[in-house]
């Protein structure tokens, strides 16, 4: 609990990897990442890699470190989250070929790709022990029903992490599962070039193993998605101000992995969500730091405000649409790592796309990063105001307020946010 040391483990790039590309643990350390997410829930519905394809230049452009893409694997579902065949790259976003394409212009233009990594479960293409499609015949990682967890209809141990139910859920406690793995994600690596990983669903199974995959792998940046419930007060399901012990379940699955793999900052959303409706209160925690896994881990927290499952056309936990600009002028002034969503990049007009922009350039010349110190000046109903690195002040709410001593500029302001710089 607390800060976290963020010393990490020196690790030895292969020398097949580009030498341009930072080491692991060099990029952490730097915490100078901006992400983006580079689809939505329907993104599969229009020829999406000939899409990114053009936005790669107004990505660079606009200070971008990686681009978080859809699953390119071969998949039951269109989104990608149902994986067969882990080799075959013809999805339905696009051929293998059109993704490589969209890979080469993001290295020209120094952008990382991060692979979604849908490793938790896996449909089988044989039905095998139970009646269950639990064997991989016939396509590459032809594993039989010892790959499987018994509690998901296979024959192999008991899962180390929750069900993910209606499909047959991966053992990772299988040595020939974890080998096969990890020469996967060095093909994605090494052969068709993706940098960074997502690991999706990564409560499904145990921490230690992201540790291995990412020590084995080496991609450049990884972050793992932990989403856990916040927790909320009865009969009015009003989210609860001490969040303490939901953050703290992502910062021991961050610790299980050694400290390599960061995790989406999901405490700050929930928290955030609430906060920007009249509750900014809820900003500060009783230490005076972030509520967030930003407040205790920040080089490991990577802050959002909507995702793909979140928001989009699943809308399972949405951010208020009146508050999107409160809430990325929060983030991108703050500690932690950024990330923003295609769909207020791209799909809610010129104007948020520009002021989104705006504060990412804010955040880039004042130097702002993943360890920036933070002061909270303050946390009412409707206003939070913060100085960061003691040379950028920012604020959201409201209520009318800017800094009271002299020498500040005013960088950049809009509905209900305002950020100034020295």
């Amino acid at each position: 609990m607390g800060n976290r040391n963020d010393v990490i483990g020196t690790q030895v790039v292969d020398e097949k990897v580009d030498e341009t590309e930072p080491a692991h643990g060099e990029v952490i350390q730097n915490g100078r990442e901006i992400l983006f997410q580079g689809f939505n829930w329907e993104s599969h519905k229009n020829d999406w890699w000939k899409n990114l394809e053009k936005k790669v230049i107004d990505l660079a452009e606009s200070g971008f470190t990686s681009v978080w893409l859809p699953p390119a694997i071969q998949s039951f579902s269109s989104e990608g989250y149902l994986p067969q065949n882990l080799y075959s790259l013809d999805s339905s976003y696009g051929s293998q070929h059109l993704l490589e394409s969209l890979l080469q212009k993001m290295r020209q233009y120094k952008i990382r790709a991060t692979a979604d990594i849908v490793i938790n479960h896996r449909v089988g293409t044989t039905q095998g022990h139970g009646g269950v499609y639990n064997r991989y015949d016939g396509i590459p990682l032809s594993w039989d029903e010892h790959a499987v967890t018994s509690c998901s209809g296979g024959l192999g141990n008991q899962s180390t992490g929750a069900n993910f139910s209606g499909v047959p859920n991966i053992d990772h406690t299988q040595t020939f599962v974890r080998k096969d793995i990890i020469k996967w994600l060095k093909w994605l690596r090494r052969s068709i070039g993706f940098q960074d990983f997502r690991f999706d669903f990564a409560k499904g199974y145990a921490a230690e193993f992201v540790k291995e995959y990412v020590e084995e792998s080496e991609p450049v940046f990884s972050v793992g998605e932990y989403w856990d419930d916040c927790t909320y007060s009865f009969p009015d399901y009003r989210l609860d101000y001490d969040q303490d012990s939901h953050r703290q379940r992502i910062v021991d699955w961050i610790d299980n992995t050694g400290g390599l793999c960061a995790a989406f900052d999901f405490t700050t959303k929930g928290i955030l969500q609430e906060a920007v409706k009249g509750e900014l209160w809820r900003l500060r925690d009783s230490q005076g730091k972030p509520p967030g896994l930003m407040g205790w881990w920040p080089s490991r927290a990577v802050t959002f405000i909507e995702n793909h499952d979140t928001g989009s056309t699943q809308a399972h936990w949405p951010f208020p649409s009146g508050h999107v600009m409160e809430g990325y002028a929060y983030i991108l002034t703050h500690p932690g790592i950024p990330t923003v969503f295609y769909d207020h990049f791209y799909d809610c007009g010129d104007s948020m796309h520009d002021q989104i922009v705006k504060l990412i350039d804010i955040r880039k010349s004042q130097d702002i990063h993943s360890r920036s110190t933070i002061r909270i000046l303050e946390a009412q109903p409707n206003l939070y105001a913060a100085l960061i690195e003691e040379k950028l002040c920012m604020k959201i709410g409201d209520s009318l307020w800017c800094p009271n001593d002299g020498g500040w500029i005013l960088a950049t302001s809009g509905d209900n946010y305002a950020v100034w710089h020295k």
